[in-house]
């Protein structure tokens, strides 16, 4: 396992080593203490796993403080286009978002830290995508941000109206109105 850096240095691609031959693949998909090695201390206490069709559009979303959520993503089968934006006020990132194409062939991970609204669109017929979550779901501090806020300008790689949001992801409030989290004062909670 090894990691890459994107464009914001906190978001980080997790690259696994695949084995593979005749009888097909095995790769480690997580391992403590490479992780934290990677991408410092962090405690996992919650998975989940979503599966969605072709214009599923999941986002942006991320919990307020105390509950703020880091999580390790991947895509186990399809296609997904994912998504993190940095809203920590003070960031030298400030605003800008990291887009990476998870899929069941490069079998990249995302790590979103705190700090981050999160999103994905499903590019294939199907998508089955997993997340590894550092704070449990957190129902009454759940927040969002609206999928196509121009002043964010993703191209989630789908046209809007093939797009397939729920009702709460389509009525999300724009960046300039969210809660936005201190840079240097993002709670740690092991």
């Amino acid at each position: 396992m090894k990691a890459i850096k994107t464009n914001i240095p906190d978001v980080l691609i997790i690259e696994p080593e695949i084995y593979g031959d005749s009888r097909g693949y095995f790769f480690e998909s997580y391992n403590e203490d490479v992780f934290v090695k990677l991408a410092g201390p962090v405690k996992f206490v919650q998975d989940n796993q979503s599966k969605s069709s072709y214009g599923v559009l999941r986002g942006l979303h991320y919990q307020k403080p105390p509950y703020t959520q880091g999580k390790l993503v991947r895509c186990i089968s399809g296609e997904v286009l994912d998504v993190a934006v940095d809203i920590r006020w003070g960031s030298p990132t400030y605003m800008q978002h990291v887009a990476l194409k998870l899929n069941d062939k490069n079998r990249y991970q995302l790590w979103v830290p705190r700090g981050f609204a999160h999103g994905f669109a499903v590019l294939s017929e199907t998508a089955v995508f997993s997340y590894k979550c550092d704070q449990y779901y957190a129902p009454k501090y759940e927040a969002g941000i609206l999928f196509n806020d121009p002043a964010l300008n993703i191209d989630w790689l789908i046209p809007e109206n093939k797009l397939v949001l729920s009702e709460k992801d389509s009525k999300q409030p724009l960046f300039n109105d969210i809660m936005h989290f201190q840079f240097q004062e993002m709670p740690v909670l092991l």
